[in-house]
């Protein structure tokens, strides 16, 4: 029987996504080592992810990877990392907003962070983008709180808020919010924006491709004329917004754009990118977000507008909405993005996998 490595593992939702949860010493130090092991641990490549902890979907295929950190101001580093389906591929090229919301939750844990009394701010970088995120997590008498009365779209019942808020919102990874230079331009025919912020998003309007933009995911996941367009625009923008060769990453993310019917501000699907997501990305809310407010991007000239220093944006997707909340500064820019997220451990224990693999 061959040996099997053991290495601790916290299984949590976060958002409306699940994943796994790792210290970063306890995983090996090689990144090619370390990727083997977290395919293995999920299952991939297979669709059903039949021997991994994986559920067979891009959402519940996710790893966190959290270690103490010496930067100023900050508490904890920590990596997202997509183990593709079926793929033998580690993807860490893009952050996760969902998944992002159980950090808090694991830093306090894990003992990286002392709870405080009430709420406990749990300082966190974002290796993937190079970015501050704050996590507001609840903490009465100095104990983690999961349960509570806050509600996301996407998932059932209730549970106690955490208050994510990100700082650095324009052009984290290229530089600039509009890394080609413009708010719109035209790839393949269709108009687009490129936008940098909590991850790059490429938006379009669902009508400049066929699609209503209110159609369910299964509908679009289906429609492959669609998927191999959309892809195409995916790939030419990548190379526009300077971040090399799109094969075989996650990002740029694409963004079907369309007008509120539900009473929000904008509508969206989201694409992961092979996928519609079933809710939405955080991350992408917040690009779209920051988009509404960009003179002459393809989600201003057909969102609902609020005016103001705090602003709050709705936006509709396949299971109900999120909001993102704005800060703007004097000059018009915006300065923050906030969001309401929960997460829950759901199990934690030892992940075995065979040393041959790891």
């Amino acid at each position: 029987m061959k040996k099997m490595a053991q290495i601790p593992c916290l299984w949590m939702r976060g958002g409306t996504s699940k994943g796994a949860y790792f210290l970063a010493d306890e995983l090996p130090k090689d990144q090619q080592v370390r990727d083997h092991l977290l395919l293995r641990a999920m299952g991939s490549p297979d669709l059903r992810q039949i021997d991994g902890l994986g559920g067979g979907d891009s959402l519940s295929s996710k790893v966190a990877i959290i270690s103490p950190s010496d930067r100023k101001d900050i508490d904890v580093d920590y990596l997202f990392a997509q183990v593709v389906v079926d793929q033998p591929i580690v993807d860490t090229s893009a952050n996760c907003g969902n998944i992002l919301s159980g950090v808090g939750p694991f830093a306090i844990l894990r003992g990286l962070v002392a709870a405080s009394d009430s709420e406990t701010v749990v300082r966190i970088y974002n290796i993937n983008t190079g970015s501050r995120i704050h996590a507001r997590v609840q903490t009465p008498d100095g104990k983690l709180r999961v349960d509570g009365q806050a509600t996301i779209d996407g998932v059932p019942g209730t549970a106690a808020p955490i208050q994510l808020d990100f700082l650095d919102v324009l052009g984290p990874l290229t530089g600039s919010v509009t890394p080609t230079g413009a708010p719109r331009e035209e790839i393949e025919g269709v108009p687009v924006t490129c936008i940098d912020s909590a991850n790059p998003v490429v938006l379009m309007h669902a009508t400049d491709v066929g699609e209503s933009g209110h159609e369910t995911p299964e509908t679009l996941d289906h429609d492959h004329p669609l998927m191999v367009k959309i892809e195409s625009i995916r790939q030419a923008a990548s190379l526009k917004m300077g971040l090399g060769d799109a094969t075989d990453r996650v990002i740029p993310k694409i963004a079907l754009l369309s007008p509120p019917t539900a009473g929000g501000s904008i509508c969206s699907r989201y694409f992961t990118p092979k996928h519609c997501h079933a809710a939405h990305a955080i991350t992408g809310a917040i690009a779209i977000a920051i988009a509404t407010t960009i003179p002459g991007s393809v989600a201003e000239d057909i969102s609902v507008h609020e005016e103001g220093h705090s602003r709050t944006v709705t936006i509709e997707h396949p299971s109900g909405h999120v909001q993102v909340i704005l800060t703007m500064a004097d000059d018009g820019t915006v300065s923050s993005a906030g969001i309401i997220r929960t997460a829950r451990p759901i199990m934690d224990g030892i992940l075995m996998v065979p040393n041959d693999q790891a």
